[in-house]
């Protein structure tokens, strides 16, 4: 357990470092100066100077920060290459750029753990279970699920996802035969009668699958594809948060990820093998990185999100007005929201701790 704890941590800092190198290298070629690169937060361990730049290694992997001239505000008219003096472009494309590069380390990962697959298994009506009243549903034996309630169904996963989310009647378009069929309110009750794996329960649908060919365009597609999947599982994850049906206790933050990846990585290494739990455990960076890419362009202070919000907003009141907002304001409410950010990164670590006690 301690090798998949310890490659959580290894996570962690990878993706904080290529999140905060995609601020750095943006801000770089569009001419803003760069204080200081740093991975990690804390203490510095390791810090060399190379031109204007200062490069910091430091003691937590927990974080780190990419820090330019005037990002805040301050010394914005004394430096003509300071962060608040660039236009509107350039600083969205800083913003963006974090999240951009978790996105594409995601998709990255993805695509290298395609490598050796030879089909991919695409969801398709495999039977229907007795009892649930489904042969005269619409469906067929064979039909490969395409949407599910306007949702398009890319991956193996997504089916099951999606069915268990949806109501009594549901809108299907499936292929049959080589052509779209739409299954408008198509009534399936949603009972939970039978046994056996998961995909066995999903009213009284047995899930089958449809081969294709893991052609080197068909892995590109499907590994695009799996990673707007990822994006659109946080999305419904935050929609259950914002209407209550999960509770802080159902957030995890660093300290019980590692956790999981830990218990992820030995017990599908005493099932399957290290080979088949190293693959789970990337898979599973690979599910974070894209978290991180959604979560950061959330539009909270605080976050590149945030940010990003302020930024149209102050070009709009530059629109209207021809005057410039004062950034301090914009730093006093990041500043606030930070600490706030800060102070629920604190309560969730001690929720994980209690967890992982308990």
């Amino acid at each position: 357990m301690v090798l998949y704890i310890l490659i959580a941590i290894l996570m962690f800092g990878v993706l904080i470092a290529v999140h905060e190198f995609g601020h750095f290298i943006t801000a770089k070629m569009t001419g803003v100066k760069v204080n200081e690169f740093s991975i990690g937060m804390g203490p510095a361990l390791l810090s060399r100077q190379k031109g204007e730049t200062v490069y910091a290694l430091r003691a937590f992997p927990i974080g780190g920060f990419c820090a330019m001239e005037g990002e805040d505000g301050d010394g914005a008219a004394a430096d003509p290459r300071s962060f608040q003096n660039k236009g509107f472009w350039a600083k969205f494309l800083i913003l963006v750029a974090g999240s951009c590069m978790n996105f594409l380390t995601g998709l990255v990962i993805v695509l290298l753990l395609a490598i050796p697959y030879q089909s991919y298994s695409l969801p398709a009506v495999g039977g229907f279970m007795e009892g649930y009243g489904l042969e005269d549903s619409g469906l067929q034996v064979g039909d490969r699920f395409l949407s599910i309630d306007g949702h398009a169904v890319w991956t193996y996963s997504d089916a099951k996802l999606l069915l268990d989310r949806a109501g009594d009647t549901v809108d299907l378009v499936v292929e049959r035969d080589g052509e779209q069929v739409e299954l408008n309110g198509c009534h399936i009750p949603f009972q939970e009668k039978g046994s056996g794996d998961s995909f066995t329960r999903l009213r009284g649908i047995t899930l089958g699958s449809v081969a294709l060919e893991a052609t080197v365009p068909v892995k590109l597609k499907m590994s695009f594809q799996e990673c707007l999947s990822y994006v659109r599982m946080v999305w419904m994850s935050l929609g259950d948060l914002v209407q209550g049906a999960v509770g802080l206790r159902d957030l995890s933050g660093p300290i019980g990820i590692v956790a999981t990846v830990g218990e992820l990585g030995e017990d599908t290494a005493q099932q399957y093998g290290v080979g088949v739990a190293l693959q789970s455990v990337f898979s599973l960076m690979a599910f974070i990185g894209v978290n991180l890419a959604v979560m950061n362009l959330l539009p909270i202070p605080g976050l590149d999100g945030g940010r990003i919000f302020f930024l149209i907003v102050g070009w709009l009141f530059r629109l209207v007005t021809r005057k410039e907002i004062d950034p301090k304001y914009e730093g006093w409410v990041n500043g606030v929201f930070l600490m706030l950010l800060l102070g629920l990164m604190l309560v969730i670590a001690v929720s994980d701790v209690i967890k992982i006690i308990t």
